[in-house]
């Protein structure tokens, strides 16, 4: 992208701070992990952010190593007592607060939403399953631990194209403030 995705402009915010109020409408704590530049990232992000209080942020000093190491350092942040945890990427910050509540409610170790076919972000995982990222030697991906309970898996097919957005490149960004202003 050429600057930090978590800084993106998105409905009068940030990426991240739209992420985290969605979030934050059914869950407690939020967690976000920043990687490069992290402690920059981190500040810029909290800087004049009035709801940045309920966030707990953590900065990731191995994220070259992998994704697996940034949710391996959200996990260490979570409360012990956390029955379940749901983990996204900063680049899906359109997901609509019932997709959050309808993964919570599936009752299932594990929630996956789908869009017309395609599966998406967020992802719900029991603290069972959670614990075991934890146990993952940081050469592992993030679907190790998920291709080894696909039995576990439930689909939840949901009317949220936000749960497939992957902005990586401006082009992605443009498309995405594109179907944005088509939708308001």
């Amino acid at each position: 992208m050429g600057r930090p995705k978590a800084l993106l402009p998105f409905r009068g915010g940030t990426f991240l701070s739209v992420l985290a109020e969605t979030l934050g409408s059914c869950c407690s704590p939020v967690v976000a992990v920043f990687g490069f530049d992290g402690e920059n990232v981190k500040r810029a992000a909290l800087d004049g952010n009035e709801k940045s209080h309920t966030v707990i942020t953590v900065v990731n000093p191995d994220y070259r190593l992998g994704m697996l190491t940034s949710l391996q350092a959200g996990l260490r942040a979570c409360p012990d007592a956390s029955d379940a945890v749901l983990f996204t990427l900063v680049d899906h910050p359109a997901v609509m607060p019932c997709t959050v509540a309808t993964l919570l409610a599936a009752g299932s170790d594990i929630a996956i939403p789908r869009y017309r076919g395609k599966r998406g972000h967020p992802v719900l995982v029991r603290r069972a399953i959670a614990l075991e990222y934890l146990a993952e030697p940081v050469t592992s991906k993030v679907r190790d631990v998920i291709d080894r309970h696909t039995d576990a898996i439930r689909y939840i097919d949901v009317e949220d194209a936000g749960i497939c957005d992957d902005v990586d490149d401006p082009a992605l960004y443009e498309a995405l403030l594109a179907r944005e202003a088509v939708r308001t």
